[in-house]
């Protein structure tokens, strides 16, 4: 059990991480290597590392990013047909025309992001990780906050939307973040407020000199979140500079 590990060294040797829009100190390549070398929790930090691949190919989907741009450190690329390679875990288990039917009614991304929390649950059960147990609940319940307050001003009905909902932390309120998600100037303030709700959250999560793969794993969520940023404002600042020409 990974709770009974102690990873002094490792922690020891990793990078602080500054807030939301510095440098991530490393790649999330080599902070991978760096967790299996020192027998760290591996299966943890790969599954929160698969949810920003997850985000990129979310984006490389809907063609908002280009394959050059992609930054994978679990998914492969298949560079001939241009997309990511899922694991079966991610992929729809289909067995009748009906269902089939059923499942092409629901966004596949949707699909997608809600079996790979199911999956994400079933690490941390497994890993008895119980940070990565709180992670999914928040993000899952923080994910289908948002679903429901733009269903409702698209008047629209929320639970066709909704991922995963039976693995949302319900003790958690999330009208404050909506609210100041909504009331953003902009699109990039309004993803701002999210992921420093989300590093935040980390913070308070964090087992601090615990020595435990739970700080390991706080670790993982937050360069995930400084590698968004990085390719958020390297985005930004390109077409800036597209703009100025």
């Amino acid at each position: 059990m990974n709770k009974l590990h102690r990873y002094e060294y490792l922690l020891s040797f990793l990078p602080t991480l500054e807030q939301i829009g510095s440098i991530p100190p490393l790649s999330k390549q080599a902070f991978l290597e760096q967790v299996f070398d020192s027998n760290g929790p591996v299966d943890t930090v790969e599954i929160l590392l698969l949810s920003d691949d997850l985000m990129q190919y979310q984006a490389l989907m809907a063609e908002e990013i280009e394959q050059d741009q992609i930054d994978l450190a679990i998914l492969s690329l298949n560079k001939a047909e241009d997309k990511a390679v899922l694991p079966d875990y991610l992929l729809p288990k289909v067995t009748t025309e009906e269902q089939h039917e059923e499942q092409s009614m629901r966004l596949s991304v949707d699909g997608i992001w809600e079996r790979y929390f199911l999956r994400a649950a079933y690490v941390a059960k497994r890993a008895h990780s119980n940070f990565l147990k709180a992670w999914i609940g928040f993000e899952v319940g923080l994910r289908n906050a948002l679903v429901t307050a733009r269903a409702q001003t698209l008047e629209l009905e929320s639970e066709d939307y909704l991922v995963a909902p039976e693995l949302a932390d319900k003790k958690i309120e999330y009208h404050q973040i909506v609210s100041d998600w909504s009331g953003a100037s902009n699109p990039l303030n309004a993803l701002r407020v999210l992921d420093e709700a989300r590093w935040d959250w980390c913070e308070v999560y964090g087992g601090w000199y615990s020595f435990g793969a739970c700080e390991i794993e706080v670790y993982a969520a937050k360069l995930l979140l400084l590698h968004r940023w990085r390719r958020i404002l390297s985005d930004k600042q390109q077409r800036n500079d597209i703009s100025s020409t």
